[in-house]
């Protein structure tokens, strides 16, 4: 998996895959026989109640393993139903300084204004480094998706609250370590991440916008609000395809509210009384 330069989630899910289907027949994984392994796709589906993209993730790590391990494929497929794709949730800018003003704790608030500020995936805050911190550009340097990286914005707000951080902490290795004691040199889990948030979101009294990734989408939508190129968005949030950004373009309503209808352009001295 190292070799074929997968990213650290994709290596977590093949090895769930594996792991999940050895368990469950207490079997070693490569003594499965085809019907073994369609057998438990369908456990998944029917008895676990696992998602049809889930299901279809544990086949895909499976097929790897079969295919590059045991150098075996396997002839098993199975077809996932396009569902249609859902409007990311976006909170107002009120409500996200509401959560991040909701917690105490300095190392929280400082990974929810930089999630936002940046407009971050959950383990790209994770694996951010002092060094990434640039406030001669004031840009920070993003170890994305797929090992690709990119640049993003460092807000003057986050500069002078990191300075404190800091001051006060010293991070080495991570920005963001698990802890300040013996696990400094580690990352934090998604886990802690997920929960800063939502314990954040809740004191704050937010009902909507659940999932950390929702400061992710009201970066790129609060943005595209204040009038900057939906191509420069692309560039920040690291998207391959412009498509992929251009999903904000349906969720920003104020956006949306601009755009004047084509009746309202037709010009009324154009317009003659029936009977005339």
């Amino acid at each position: 998996m190292e070799l074929r330069n997968l990213s650290s989630h994709t290596q977590r899910a093949y090895l769930r895959a594996v792991t999940g289907i050895a368990r469950f027949y207490n079997q070693s994984p490569d003594k499965m026989t085809t019907e073994k392994i369609e057998d438990y796709l369908l456990y998944l589906k029917h008895d676990k109640g696992i998602a049809p993209n889930s299901c279809y993730s544990a086949l895909t790590g499976l097929r790897f393993f079969y295919k590059n391990v045991v150098e075996n494929e396997i002839p098993v497929t199975y077809s996932i139903r396009r569902t249609a794709r859902k409007l990311p949730e976006v909170l107002t800018m009120e409500d996200v300084w509401k959560i991040i003003c909701s917690t105490n704790n300095l190392k929280h608030r400082l990974i929810l204004m930089t999630t936002y500020s940046a407009g971050l995936r959950a383990s790209e805050t994770i694996n951010l480094k002092p060094k990434h911190i640039n406030s001669k550009t004031m840009l920070i340097k993003v170890k994305g998706k797929g090992k690709k990286d990119r640049y993003t914005l460092l807000s003057k707000k986050l500069l002078i609250e990191l300075r404190t951080y800091y001051k006060k902490y010293r991070p080495k290795k991570y920005l963001f370590p698990s802890s300040f004691g013996k696990r400094k040199d580690q990352t934090l889990s998604y886990e802690t991440i997920r929960s800063v948030y939502e314990d954040a979101r809740k004191k704050a009294g937010v009902n909507r916008g659940a999932g950390v990734h929702t400061l992710r989408h009201s970066f790129a939508t609060h943005l595209l609000e204040a009038g900057y190129d939906l191509r420069k968005i692309q560039v920040l949030m690291g998207h391959a395809r412009l498509t992929t950004t251009m999903i904000y373009l349906h969720v920003s309503r104020e956006t949306l509210s601009k755009i004047p209808s084509p009746l309202d352009l037709i010009d009324n001295k154009t317009c003659k009384k029936g009977g005339q």
